[in-house]
């Protein structure tokens, strides 16, 4: 028989397994929920002490200031939506350094600091506006797919998208539940931005911005039925566009992002009565931006040196094109501080063949290659 105090610790320590006090987030700009891409595996993500038992959706201690409380709450409620984040954030920081890969800021992310993507996400600028538009758009993306594979046991496949089927085919399957993947992302990703000034606003916009990218890429696939594949009828359902293509869109709104000022305040103060400032093109002439459009209000840094204060690089060492006019040209990558110019001697597979069957041999060649670098 156990000791009223013995009996009293064990119900408490239940008590702390099924529901772990979560310590309070620091305030400050940014989003600290993108370090969920640096947890690793799906398995570090969740508490040794719980893993196992039917709370095992709930954050390892160590993750637990990278989001505030409404954002914990909502993995709470949500089980297995926090892999499914984790996915997000990792698939929103490779699509980013792909588009940026031949820009002087090449989305950079470090492993120091509050943020992954260093203080450049404090500047009101394009690059800022591209990463909170991606960063949302992974989310979206991630919960979405993670629905329809049946890996969130809040959610499901979307059996809404229906409506008329066509002439040889007839709606059918798993749709990805992008209705559902939209609202849970907004939840989570508008979470921090609790405040309704010119900062929060830009934020608030670009990352609904990053949704409707990928809900308006949703495509119809279709399955074949009939004798002999002969295609009699045809089963469609909804799916989600290739990562690619939503990156590819918000780069696209990147380039012609809009300057915008506040038009019924004119500063960066936080308005009463909780209204939302409402935006203008800082040139009259063009157009008031809509709402997949991105914006931003302030001009970048300047990214051909590196700057500590904003977690920038520079671009001393990048590579370059010699040949190219564009942003990967050396001399707009180097700034026009001048490049190196090294050969190589490289090892590559040459003068390959095929055997029947079923086999390819090739010859090992060596050649030279040419690496353009910038001072």
């Amino acid at each position: 028989m156990r000791s009223p105090r013995a009996l009293l610790l064990a119900v408490t320590v239940s008590a702390l397994l099924v529901f772990p006090v979560f310590t309070k987030a620091k305030k400050g700009r940014g989003s600290k929920w993108w370090a969920l891409a640096k947890a690793g595996e799906p398995s570090n993500l969740v508490d040794n002490s719980i893993r196992g038992n039917p709370f095992k959706n709930y954050l390892d201690p160590s993750l637990y200031t990278m989001l505030n409380k409404k954002q914990q709450r909502l993995v709470r409620e949500n089980p297995g939506s926090l892999v499914a984040l984790a996915k997000g954030a990792q698939l929103s920081i490779s699509e980013c350094q792909h588009q940026f890969s031949q820009r002087r800021w090449n989305c950079h992310t470090s492993e120091r600091g509050r943020s992954v993507f260093g203080k450049i996400t404090d500047q009101g600028c394009r690059e800022s506006a591209f990463v909170y538009a991606i960063t949302a758009a992974g989310i979206a993306h991630a919960i979405s797919r993670a629905c329809s594979e049946g890996l969130i046991e809040s959610c499901t496949c979307d059996y809404r998208q229906r409506g008329p089927s066509g002439a040889g085919w007839e709606w059918g399957g798993c749709s990805d539940n992008v209705h559902y993947g939209r609202s849970f992302a907004k939840e989570f990703a508008d979470a921090p931005e609790r405040g309704r000034n010119f900062r929060n606003v830009m934020n608030l916009h670009n990352n609904e911005a990053g949704r409707l990218h990928v809900a308006s890429e949703m495509r119809r696939e279709c399955k074949c039925h009939g004798m002999s594949g002969s295609c009699t009828v045809k089963t469609c359902w909804m799916r989600l566009p290739p990562f690619r293509v939503v990156g590819d869109r918000l780069k696209d709104r990147f380039d012609g992002a809009s300057r915008v000022l506040v038009s019924n305040a004119g500063n960066n103060r936080p308005l009463k009565h909780g209204r939302l400032p409402k935006l203008k093109p800082s040139n009259p002439q063009l157009k008031s931006p809509v709402p997949n459009d991105l914006i931003y209000y302030e001009d970048s840094p300047n990214f051909c040196t590196r700057n500590v204060k904003l977690g920038t690089q520079g671009t001393v060492g990048r590579l370059c094109n010699a040949t190219s006019i564009g942003m990967d040209g050396c001399d707009l990558m180097c700034c026009s501080r001048g490049y190196r110019t090294e050969e190589y001697e490289v090892l590559e597979r040459c003068n390959c063949t095929f055997h029947w069957c079923c086999q390819v041999k090739c010859k090992t060649c060596k050649a030279l290659q040419t690496v353009h670098t910038c001072l």
